[in-house]
């Protein structure tokens, strides 16, 4: 967890500058429009003039090492760095309610900068998580003097987010943990609490109590279990078009929060408000967990020694390009990882232009194949939620999971699997999954998870991705509907990304089932509002591949020749 927290501020090694180089200025305050003022820490060349500015609001301590040591980085390279303590943490006024305030208090923050004496009037801003939820968030506002974002490992629009309920609606229990961390203005002992025992309590709403902390965030989430007209002031993703700033999108294939990246990659390559915008986009992912760019090494897989990059080079140049007006080489726009052959590339867009989207089904017998069922049985299994089918990953919100071995999961009876053949070569995995299944259950409602892995020759079953639907939200997150026990529905999944050389001899495997627990709460199978009881009851699950009801994963191939030069 400490390792965590610590790589949360640091946006990777930057390179030292010396004390007297840099003039600080500690508790600046920055007015809001209601009056309310954030406390700032103003970081600025020792020479005297007008530099553009870099700033980064933060919800985890502007006072921290991690931040001092970027600061004065910035700061040794001709920029003003202003760190930000978000409303109602640290130093900073008025209340701290997770998401509201920062799309309004971003904007003025960022117009405060350029009106100060030290500032040319260009601003950028930078950071990770929620860091770079609220750079997002404030973008879409169009702050006049907002030059260039970095945005690393973003949320999602809240609703629909890990960091609150999964892609498919279902709330994630451990992120009770981070609603204790933030919890009043300075971060929270994390080690006083059991979180591997918590995360089974019932029912999630209060969970807070049951932690030891009554946390009026934590319940609003809760009990407004649909996309309605409380969330929309926090979202973001459906406003890319008011966008007009360019942005260097960072993540990784393991960030728990990886899913947006890509997202708003495209959304602003397709949606921003000009054409220069729209092409003013970069994307990079990386072997990465959410603490990006920390590590070669996840598990048992390692990626080799160019997984780590000199990433505050990266984010310097792309502000001197866009603060400053430097000129940089031309270079595409993307630029990704391949794991298992573990090298970088780089390519004209995402997807990748010359993707295959090949369609594998799922067949009788475990069978993955490209090619359609005929008159095939259906497969059936039972999903306990005293007993869910387990996600592997440490119990609190720091990490959800990485590439890990999934093959004694899979000795489970309350799951299905399907397999390819071994590949007779290497092929390059990259792009976006998805799937479709076709099925029924006995309950009204219930979850449907699917997971695509890499199974190896020694037995080593890594996972690559996964996401899931809630069937009560299977026409969209506005307007859930209960199932009708045994009827047959059609359920759209969106699986994330995913990037891998899956080599010679290696298989492709689907999981699916009916819970990934902790990573989402467990479905009780009642039907009653989410969250707010501990009734639970078994439901039989059935999943249909036949001509008529052919369930299938999309999986994205390209070339390799397209990527590597021989």
């Amino acid at each position: 967890m400490l390792f965590f927290l610590l790589a949360m501020v640091l946006q990777s090694a930057p390179a030292r500058s010396t004390p007297d180089s840099v003039a600080i200025r500690f508790d600046v305050r920055i007015p809001m429009r209601d009056g309310v003022t954030l406390s700032a820490d103003v970081y600025r060349p020792a020479a005297a003039g007008r530099y553009p500015v870099v700033l980064m609001r933060t919800p985890y301590n502007k006072n921290g090492d991690g931040v001092l040591k970027e600061a004065r980085a910035f700061a040794a390279r001709g920029y003003v760095y202003v760190a930000v303590d978000v409303r109602g943490r640290g130093d900073s006024g008025g209340e701290w309610r997770p998401y509201f305030f920062e799309g309004d208090d971003g904007y003025d923050a960022i117009e405060w900068c350029a009106r100060q004496s030290w500032s040319t009037g260009k601003v950028g801003t930078i950071g990770r998580s929620y860091v770079g939820y609220n750079q997002w968030v404030a973008a879409v506002r169009k702050p006049p003097h907002l030059a260039a974002i970095v945005a690393l490992a973003p949320m999602a629009d809240p609703f629909e987010d890990v960091w609150i309920t999964g892609p498919g609606g279902a709330p994630t229990p451990t992120m009770i943990s981070w609603y204790h961390l933030t919890a009043g203005k300075v971060e929270q002992n994390m080690s006083a609490v059991d979180w591997d025992r918590l995360n089974w309590h019932l029912p999630l709403l209060t969970m807070d109590e049951a932690a030891g902390r009554p946390n009026e965030r934590w319940r609003s989430i809760i009990t407004h279990a649909k996309r309605d007209a409380w969330w929309a002031p926090l979202r973001y993703q459906d406003r890319f078009e008011r966008a007009n700033v360019p942005a260097l999108h960072i993540s990784g294939w393991y960030d728990d929060t990886q899913r947006a990246t890509p997202m708003n990659y495209v959304g602003m390559r397709t949606r921003a408000a000009t054409a220069e915008a729209r092409d003013r986009q970069k994307l990079v992912i990386g072997p990465w967990p959410h603490a990006i760019n920390s590590t070669q090494k996840l598990g048992r897989v390692d990626f080799g020694p160019t997984a780590v990059i000199d990433l505050f080079g990266l984010e310097v140049e792309w502000f001197d390009r866009w603060l400053k007006g430097k000129e940089v080489a031309a270079e595409k726009r993307v630029r990704l990882f391949a794991m298992q052959s573990n090298r970088w590339f780089d390519a004209d867009d995402w997807p990748i232009p010359g993707t295959r989207f090949v369609k594998h089904f799922l067949r009788a017998n475990g069978e993955l194949a490209t090619t359609e069922p005929g008159a095939e049985p259906a497969d059936r299994y039972r999903y306990d939620p005293a007993n869910p089918t387990p996600f592997l990953t440490e119990p609190s919100f720091a990490q959800l999971g990485g590439p890990d071995d999934y093959a004694q999961v899979e000795q489970r009876k309350d799951l299905l699997l399907y397999t390819t053949p071994p590949f007779a070569q290497s092929t390059l995995l990259c792009g976006p999954l998805s799937a479709r299944l076709f099925a029924a259950s006995s309950a009204t409602d219930t979850d449907f998870m699917v997971k695509v892995l890499d199974v190896w020759p020694d037995g080593f079953v890594q996972r690559l991705n996964d996401g899931m639907v809630r069937a009560r939200f299977r026409q969209g997150w506005e307007k859930p509907e209960l199932i009708v026990p045994g009827n047959v529905y059609a359920y759209d999944i969106d699986v994330w990304n995913t990037c891998q050389t899956v080599l010679a001899g290696h298989r492709i495997r689907v999981e699916v089932a009916s819970s990934a627990f902790p990573k989402f709460d467990r479905n009780p199978n009642t039907g009653e509002p989410i969250g707010t009881s501990a009734r639970m009851q078994v439901a039989d699950q059935t999943i249909y591949h036949d001509r008529g009801r052919a369930s299938y994963v999309v999986l994205p191939f390209v070339p390799l020749e397209h990527v590597f030069a021989p």
